[in-house]
């Protein structure tokens, strides 16, 4: 099952400091602008002006906006697995351990309180929505295949191909019923929510207890 394809790369990844600190700059304007005008309206050199850097810097990094949202994409996922690796770690030193219930929690509130609050990730999520509105197989695989790396460890599983079926059917799920969720609500349905916490329960549940 390892189909996964990655993000676009940098046209030139950062070496020093300083040009870190610019890309860094350039993806924070671009997701600014994402939530301020959208995509179809977004430019490289919009971004330049945003960020105070040379259009020639946003053409050191990217070739195109595309190609500037996809990376943009890629750190959110990142950040993502982050705040997630967090959460389980403060979960396991707690008195009540881990266990995959908190996983599931862990994995699904995160995601939540960055679709709410993380600049430009209402439109591009982890690059299933670009072009906007269209959705697509590889982000859910790539989230899906992280999550399979970072879970099987701390769930005592073995990260072969049945578990990977299950978390991506499992990402594939959750992704479907939290798009509902916002469609009905601006900051997400609070019941469609709990609906879609307890359908993965009661699957995650058959599987992995």
């Amino acid at each position: 099952m390892r189909t996964v394809s990655h993000a676009t790369p940098l046209r030139r990844a950062p070496v020093q400091r300083r040009s870190a600190e610019r890309l860094t700059r350039i993806l924070d304007a671009c997701a600014d602008l994402l939530d301020e005008v959208g995509y179809d309206a977004l430019s490289t050199r919009a971004v330049a002006l945003r960020a105070d850097v040379p259009i020639g810097s946003v053409y050191r990094f990217f070739g195109n906006k595309r190609q500037m949202a996809d990376a943009l994409a890629q750190r959110n996922l990142e950040r993502y697995v982050e705040r997630v690796t967090e959460r389980l770690t403060e979960t396991d030193s707690g008195p009540d351990g881990g266990g995959w219930r908190a996983a599931l929690d862990a994995v699904l509130d995160e995601y939540l309180a960055m679709k709410r609050t993380a600049p430009g990730f209402s439109l591009i999520d982890f690059g299933n929505q670009i072009p906007v509105g269209h959705r697509h197989a590889v982000p859910n695989h790539r989230v899906a295949e992280r999550l399979t790396e970072l879970l099987s460890g701390y769930l005592g599983r073995r990260p072969d191909d049945d578990l990977r079926r299950v978390f991506l059917i499992a990402v594939e799920t959750a992704d479907t019923l939290v798009q509902l969720a916002f469609r009905v609500a601006p900051d997400g349905d609070e019941k469609i929510i709990e609906e879609a916490r307890e359908l993965l329960r009661a699957y995650l549940g058959r599987v992995l207890d």
